[in-house]
């Protein structure tokens, strides 16, 4: 009741005072080419496609393909499509997201970085809304929620986009003013070298499948401006190992983002 009645408050009295600061950020990107890093594991089915996709946009120099101790032929797939491939040891997705990362900034010709997926379910032409947003924002997050944008059979079940937009919006309150969030599940996001060099420290790569969340989670209390943007969501092509394998590890990772939105990301490491 206490927590009720602060939030009550926040609201009534003090979001208006928030939003009296906010001014529409516009800030000139300069280059627009940008290195992409794709997570991968187990994707020997996707991963050429998905290199291909991106390495055809204008904008790409390079595509980094993590693979996370695949035991399939993800690792020579990727390679033999063209991309930098990267074989990080240490198990989870957290680590995996968090090595793309790392690499990506290495590139000195590259002001933006964009993070996705290996498994098909996003494509390189949604590339250039994110860099539309991107004059807005140091992190420009992809959005799965606009029905139109995504096809009938994906892995987002209606339990999960409903649990995922609930996750985003208890952010959102603890954020108060600072962004919308409407996903947190989404591995799509274009973000600016500068602040990623910032944000790296501040995370852990332990945190498994809460990564998004605690990323944007992090970026947000480091003062960062997190813009979303509608994205399209396809079928996956392969079998999927993540935190949307179905209602219930969905729930249970749902879960544990909640507990890390609101006592800290600490206890979830490992």
């Amino acid at each position: 009741m206490g927590g009720l009645g602060l939030a009550l408050g926040d609201l009534l009295f003090l979001f208006r005072l928030k939003r009296r600061h906010n001014r529409v950020r516009v800030d000139d990107i300069g280059e627009r080419q940008l290195t992409v890093a794709l997570t991968a594991y187990n994707d020997e089915k996707s991963i050429g496609p998905a290199v291909a996709d991106f390495l055809s946009h204008p904008m790409v120099r390079r595509v980094i393909v993590v693979s996370n101790n695949s035991i399939d032929a993800t690792f020579e797939r990727a390679t033999a499509a063209g991309a930098i491939t990267i074989n990080e040891t240490a198990q989870g997705y957290g680590h995996c997201v968090f090595r793309c990362l790392s690499e990506a900034i290495n590139y000195e010709d590259s002001e933006l970085i964009v993070l996705c997926e290996g498994d098909r379910t996003f494509r390189a032409f949604d590339i250039d809304k994110l860099v539309a947003f991107a004059p807005h924002a140091d992190i420009v997050n992809g959005t799965r929620t606009v029905e139109c944008l995504r096809e009938y059979s994906t892995q987002l079940s209606t339990f999960i986009y409903y649990g995922n937009l609930f996750v985003g919006k208890l952010l959102e309150a603890k954020h108060l003013g600072r962004s919308t969030i409407t996903d947190l599940g989404t591995t799509y996001k274009l973000c600016r070298k500068a602040a990623l060099v910032q944000l790296l420290p501040n995370l852990s790569a332990a945190v498994n499948l809460e990564f998004n969340a605690h990323f944007i989670d992090a970026a947000l209390e480091s003062g960062f401006t997190v813009v979303e943007c509608p994205i399209t969501f396809h079928e996956r092509v392969g079998v999927s190992k993540g935190g949307n394998v179905n209602n219930l590890r969905a729930f249970k990772t749902g879960c544990r983002m909640i507990f890390g939105i609101i006592f800290g990301w600490k206890r979830l490491q490992g």
